[in-house]
């Protein structure tokens, strides 16, 4: 108990810490975050969590990683630093995508077995919030930026749950195709843009109206989802083509098709947008896309079956 107080009163009085952007990688085959220097793209350190690691997230000071284990059923918090594990809570049963609000004040998890989402404080790690789906399994639970909604997709449904954080439930949902997977909105927040991976497609949702704005033809198995911080473009990994796809906002088309490695998944982005890092499960690596070339320019070796990557 003495720890975990000493852990929360180091992250409420925080300060920046890492100026150079570095990339996270949960391992979910073999235990383990792996930790990118963007710079020079290459790995530095390897922190060991043991069980499942899925999803990741990082505060905006850069010092703290929240990890979602899904054997443990728990979300495990990282020193960065140090890379010791100061606290870890119980969340469900099988815990996978978390999310932190822009502010870096909340944490959204989504609970598969439970069919919940969990709204976490994430300075005291206590749960505020338990919010029930309609979809079953639900995988993503992403902020809009302003933080007044959180979109979830599930593995088992055909439409995005729409949460009204203040009201904390449910209040929309929006049929977008069958097994909807990453979510990313533009940085305004007019539209989000959703992997659907069994209609091999990307969904647009107008976020004031909450309806299905288009649905564009993708890759095969669409899944995951970044947004350029211009909001011109946004990324889409379709991980049965072992392919990325470059979507123009303004015209919501496929512009750009890039081959990157075996089953890409979940990815992120540098702050100035410049690199994209595509984690590729079945390669065991991640893939590095510069976005000015629009070509793969790295293959770095991580451990097993990486999940995701966040990038601070």
């Amino acid at each position: 108990m003495r720890v975990l107080r000493a852990f929360l009163a180091s992250l409420a009085m925080s300060g920046t810490v890492f100026a150079a952007p570095f990339a996270y990688v949960p391992n979910e085959g073999s235990g383990t975050v792996s930790v990118i220097d963007t710079a020079a793209d290459r790995v530095t350190r390897t922190l060991t969590l043991g069980g499942k690691p899925r999803g990741i997230a990082i505060t905006p000071d850069g010092k703290h990683l929240f990890v979602s284990d899904q054997t443990a059923n728990g979300l495990a918090v990282i020193d960065v630093a140090s890379s010791t594990e100061p606290a870890r809570i119980k969340l469900g049963d099988s815990p996978e995508g978390i999310y932190l609000s822009r502010d870096g004040r909340l944490l959204a998890a989504a609970i598969e077995e439970n069919n919940q989402v969990l709204i976490v404080d994430a300075s005291s790690l206590t749960v505020v919030k338990r919010v029930t789906m309609k979809g079953k399994n639900p995988e993503h639970a992403v902020w809009s930026p302003d933080g007044r909604w959180i979109y979830v997709s599930a593995e088992e449904a055909d439409s995005v749950d729409i949460v009204d954080v203040a009201r904390g439930e449910v209040v929309k949902s929006v049929t977008v195709g069958e097994r909807p997977r990453g979510i990313g909105f533009l940085p305004d927040g007019s539209r989000a843009y959703v992997g659907v991976e069994h209609a091999n497609a990307v969904a647009v949702i107008d976020v004031a109206a909450q309806t299905l704005v288009t649905t564009i033809k993708a890759g095969l198995r669409a899944n995951g989802i970044a947004v350029h911080p211009d909001g011109k473009h946004v990324y889409v990994s379709a991980g049965g083509d072992g392919t990325v796809q470059v979507i123009d906002t303004a015209s919501n088309t496929i512009t750009v098709t890039i081959p990157v490695g075996k089953r890409p998944w979940n990815m992120a982005l540098t702050p100035d947008g410049s690199k994209l890092y595509v984690a590729c499960g079945r390669s065991n690596a991640i893939s590095v896309i510069d976005t000015a070339a629009n070509r793969a320019i790295a293959e770095i070796a991580v451990g097993a079956l990486p999940w995701g990557v966040v990038i601070r």
